[in-house]
């Protein structure tokens, strides 16, 4: 990476229309300003399930079941499998394509931003590393969580951070989920399976390949700690110095407005067949 200044915001605990309406309008605002490459960290309150931009709702999420939860669905602007946002630090990071620190390999670009990933688990004391790319299971499952890619991060070999990228008209968006805890129970009541036993032996499977920061860590950790750890993690594992970013009242306004799109149905229900899906 070069050694630059990029923009750091800390959006807080949010809802999960915000969190997506402020990922989108982050991208809008790059192309518009030709601001900085921006940073941000949020949480999630109440938890949400974030769902894949391509990704097919019906059989896979029980929707009646998170009505009852309070759990509301977000569709992503991102590809990728269903993920459950509950007592995690999200990261975002919005970057120009052209960028010079930015390959155009969809796979490189991910190796880079991972750098900062994994200098932050290296700040609390945890070596994560890049999962290895291998033959995918020939099981089908609309979790993220249950089985790693090669751009995801692995601890002790089970996936502790998933991540997915979009590419849109010259910007670049790629969001993750850094687990402090995982509610095995609300996961796993919250997607369908073929049966009972189908859905037993996920749950075992389940506990051998996903971990989150505070069992790693033996100890609970606050939001704060894990994005002080994360924050440097990046300005070291990319080489950037990071510039606290106030959100001036126009990009605050685009927000709002976006957010009616991520509660509408029209649009969280949706399945677009064609498009600009990044894994």
């Amino acid at each position: 990476m070069l050694d630059e200044t990029w923009s750091y915001m800390e959006s807080g605990v949010c809802t999960p229309s915000y969190n997506m309406a402020m990922d989108e309008a982050l991208m809008n605002w790059q192309r518009k300003t030709g601001m900085k490459p921006i940073l941000r960290f949020y949480a999630w309150a109440p938890a949400g399930i974030s769902v894949g931009f391509f990704q097919k709702l019906n059989g896979s999420i029980d929707l009646e079941r998170a009505a009852q939860l309070g759990v509301p669905l977000v569709r992503r602007q991102t590809g990728g499998k269903a993920v459950l946002h509950d007592q995690e630090l999200t990261y975002s990071v919005v970057i120009p394509e052209q960028h010079p620190s930015m390959p155009k390999s969809v796979k490189e670009a991910y190796l880079v931003i991972s750098r900062g990933l994994i200098e932050g688990y290296r700040h609390l004391g945890l070596e994560a590393q890049l999962a290895a790319e291998t033959k995918r299971s020939t099981q089908t499952s609309a979790v993220c969580f249950e089985e790693p890619s090669w751009h995801e991060l692995t601890v002790e070999g089970r996936k502790a951070a998933g991540s997915a990228q979009t590419r849109k008209q010259g910007i670049i968006l790629q969001h993750g989920s850094i687990p402090l805890e995982l509610d095995e129970n609300r996961l796993f009541e919250l997607f369908v399976y073929p049966s009972e036993a189908v859905k037993e032996k996920a749950r075992r499977a389940f506990r051998t390949r996903a971990v989150a920061i505070n069992e790693l860590m033996g100890e609970p950790i606050s939001l704060e700690e894990a994005q002080n750890a994360f924050k440097s993690g990046f300005e070291k594992g990319l080489g950037i110095r990071l510039e606290k970013f106030e959100p001036p009242a126009e990009l605050l306004e685009e927000v709002r407005v976006l957010e009616a799109k991520y509660v509408s149905e029209q649009w969280n229900h949706r399945r677009e067949e064609k498009g600009e899906l990044m894994r």
